[in-house]
């Protein structure tokens, strides 16, 4: 036991006091990300939408966080990461108090639409501030430490949105705006006038798991290996987001689960994912490569959804959870180190966004191609589709990270 409390100790040493302060906002603004996860139940039950609305006005969140992803990715190389950060975290407030106005699916379609390039705009910009203020030994782990606190609020925050809900689901738009704001607020006070530990030059090394090299400043676009990776991470992403789609309507109509009820099982796995993320990426990094690391949250991910097929209960709903966030924490941070360590200083904002793009363009296929084939052929038939798929995408990431070479973050 004293053991593991060291090794968990560890996980988290050496981290910087800016890298902890941006998980602080990520964990403020996260804690009232109540609207995304019952959306779809809320068009379904409350404006009485098809199941096939509900997917195409999911699926325009998804394209507003593609336009989103690039505009952040351009100005963040443009204008810099604190501006881009805090114009997003500013401009949601409003939209989120506008969105229960809107009751038609034009409506709903642009308004959400507008919320998500606003809103995506922050991902690339955040990424590129955890490289910024982060040492550049720790810098994985600061990506682990973000996405630990963004699962924290993930737990809480569809927890507490699920018993809102319950009330009235005004109050989970209301809750989303007011997080957004306190974090807004809490990033200018901090890093208004704050440097990062960055240099402006990138140092090749070269050890046992991966070769680097110190490429030519370009486009993204032409680097063929990084855009073959790019294309299968947004394969997993959109797998992997049925979580906050179709999960949630398969919930409701194979197990006629309660708002309530859902939101526990959301905040079920973003507890795990904070308590286990930082302890085995820690151990992950010391022990494989990216490209094992990869490969294996993908199965785990496909895995995830199998289960789905091969029990009936409300603990096989918790037992593909866990699964899927193991999944999760091996799969999502090696994305975006990976990215970062392909790019260099002067490409990192457009890397970043790439990155960011894969994400938002996995928003729009998921939510479209998930309830049109559940509303179709039903919902075993697509954890089935989606195992097969995530399947060939480890292979995927096999074949091509084995080709790719990298460089340092400094």
């Amino acid at each position: 036991m004293k053991e593991f409390l060291r090794l968990y100790l560890d996980a988290y040493r050496g981290l910087s006091t800016p890298a902890w302060m941006l998980a602080l906002v990520m964990l403020i603004n996260r804690s009232g990300a109540m609207v995304i996860p019952f959306l779809g139940i809320y068009m379904t039950n409350h404006l009485s939408f098809s199941l096939e609305d509900t997917g195409t006005v999911l699926s325009c969140f998804g394209v507003g966080a593609v336009a989103g992803s690039f505009a952040g990715g351009w100005l963040t190389d443009k204008v810099g990461h604190f501006k881009v950060q805090l114009f997003s975290l500013i401009c949601t407030v409003p939209m989120f108090f506008l969105l229960p106005e809107l009751n038609t699916v034009l409506k709903l379609a642009i308004g959400v639409f507008t919320l998500s390039v606003i809103s995506e705009t922050f991902r690339p910009a955040n990424s590129v501030s955890i490289a910024y203020y982060s040492k550049p030994d720790n810098v994985i782990r600061s990506f682990s430490l973000n996405r630990m606190a963004m699962n924290l609020g993930f737990s809480i925050g569809p927890a507490l949105g699920g018993f809102l809900a319950a009330i009235s689901y005004t109050f989970l738009f209301y809750g989303n705006a007011i997080a957004a704001f306190c974090s807004a607020i809490l990033f200018f006070i901090y890093f208004r006038n704050r440097k990062g530990t960055e240099k402006t030059k990138v140092t090749p090394v070269a050890d046992e798991k991966m070769e680097s090299v110190v490429a030519a400043a370009k486009s993204p676009y032409r680097d063929l290996l990084f855009m073959l990776f790019s294309l299968f991470c947004s394969i997993f992403t959109i797998c992997f987001l049925q979580l906050l789609s179709t999960l949630p309507l398969y919930y409701r109509e194979v197990y006629q689960m309660t708002e309530a009820n859902i939101g526990v099982i959301l905040a079920f796995s973003g507890i795990v994912v904070f308590l286990l993320e930082m302890l085995v990426v820690h151990i992950a990094e010391k022990r494989f490569t990216p490209r094992d690391i990869m490969v294996m949250g993908t199965l785990l991910c496909g895995f995830s959804f199998l289960i789905l097929n091969l029990a009936h209960g409300t603990w096989v709903l918790y037992a593909a959870m866990f699964v899927l966030c193991l999944a999760e924490i091996l799969a999502m941070p090696f994305m975006a180190t990976v990215t970062l360590q392909r790019s260099t200083i002067q490409t990192r904002g457009a890397y970043m966004g790439v990155n960011a793009l894969c994400t938002s363009a996995a928003h729009v296929f998921s939510p479209f191609l998930g309830t049109r084939v559940a509303a179709i052929y039903g919902f075993n038939v697509l954890w089935w589709g989606t195992a097969i798929v995530l399947l060939l995408t480890s292979l995927g990431f096999f074949f091509v990270m084995k080709r790719m070479k990298f460089n340092t973050i400094n």
